[in-house]
């Protein structure tokens, strides 16, 4: 635990090539540093060391981790080593990234930098080098003292402070469930694929909120994909974010239940989230203003499809050679006539049973 002395700002400046700019906002404020083990062996593994790292500070809180604003830093120890030799090479620090990808960028231009270094003859030396951003290379800032040339002492203000094991177990209790965790049971719970738990669980609120809704949903699953897919297209098209939404995700609920009943077909959603987003109003209330109707009646679909089949004999032929994949341009022509309305899983039902006979 520190207290933080600002930072050096080098990029944005069109002097930065010659100055180095300090800011010094942050002068007093508290500073955790966590430090690993030599135990990270790639780029990325330390992008994933980090990336993990960063949400379990942001879902205990401890840190809102905004990197622009100096609230994460990043410093990495460089070294390589003969393949087999045991001993450590000697270590490069690149000094306060302010992206995780720039830091393996950073890592990886350096690795490449020491092993030339070492196959030309030459010696690493222990030094602090700074990443440019813009040259994509790191540069000398300062050689790197050894411990005793810190001159540490004893802080005779700053006693001791010793946690208890009851303490810790205290907090340990207080302890929201950690994302991976996190992960591992929406997948069990809610059918969810990893890839998309992974999404669901990037920040605390936003799992908080996926979660509230699916369970009052009849198919949680079919929030997830709603969620992600259709809201979540929408809202990255039009550069919004998820507290920007005009669906809730009381309407997000309503959405997938009605999908879930057939009581709408995914392309009718499709339109009426069109129309959110459009007019700015939420899901309940634009479907209640359209109210679009699905065709379930068997008969009125039949006579649709009959229509499609006798004025596509050559598609028909088709079909009954083999290219069984042009049923769907029959399913097209049936919802392009029905307005979308007709059921989907009776609609493909009907048409193989029609095309087969």
């Amino acid at each position: 635990m520190e207290e933080d002395a600002g930072k050096s700002l080098h990029d944005g400046f069109a002097d930065s090539a010659t100055r180095t700019y300090l800011d010094l906002n942050r002068c007093g404020t508290p500073l955790i540093e966590i430090v690993s083990e030599p135990d990270i062996r790639t780029p990325d593994e330390a992008f994933e060391y980090l990336t993990r790292l960063k949400e379990i500070l942001l879902y205990t809180r401890v840190s809102d981790c905004n990197m622009e604003e100096g609230s994460l830093r990043c410093d990495a120890n460089v070294s390589v080593r003969l393949k087999g030799a045991e001993r450590l090479g000697t270590k490069a620090e690149v000094k306060n990234v302010n992206s995780f990808r720039f830091i393996r960028a950073a890592i990886e231009y350096e690795i490449e930098r020491q092993i030339e270094v070492i196959e030309e003859g030459g010696r690493v030396v222990q030094e602090t080098r700074l990443w440019n951003a813009n040259e994509g290379r790191t540069y000398p800032m300062r050689s790197k003292e050894q411990a005793h040339d810190y001159r540490y002492f004893p802080e005779p203000d700053l006693p001791p402070l010793v946690l208890t094991p009851e303490f810790i177990a205290l907090k340990r209790k207080e302890l929201p469930e950690l994302p991976e965790m996190r992960r591992k049971r929406m997948i069990a719970e809610y059918g969810v694929s990893e890839k998309d738990a992974n999404t669901l669980t990037a920040s605390r609120e936003f799992a908080d909120q996926f979660e509230t809704a699916a369970k009052t949903a009849k198919n949680p699953r079919g929030v997830a994909n709603l969620l992600l897919n259709e809201l979540g297209g929408r809202l990255k098209a039009l550069g919004l974010q998820q507290e920007q939404s005009p669906v809730s995700m009381a309407g997000l609920v309503m959405a997938a239940d009605l999908l879930d009943d057939g009581k709408i077909s995914s392309k009718q959603m499709k339109v009426l989230f069109d129309v959110c987003f459009e007019k700015r109003e939420d899901f309940p209330l634009v479907y209640e203003r359209e109210k679009p109707q699905q065709i379930s009646d068997m008969s009125a679909i039949e006579a649709l499809i009959d229509e499609v089949i006798a004025a596509n004999p050559r598609q028909v032929e088709q079909y009954r050679s083999g290219k069984k994949t042009i049923a769907g341009f029959f399913v097209g022509q049936v919802m392009k006539a029905s307005k979308g309305q007709a059921n989907p899983a009776m609609l493909n039902e009907l048409v193989a049973k029609k095309l087969e006979g």
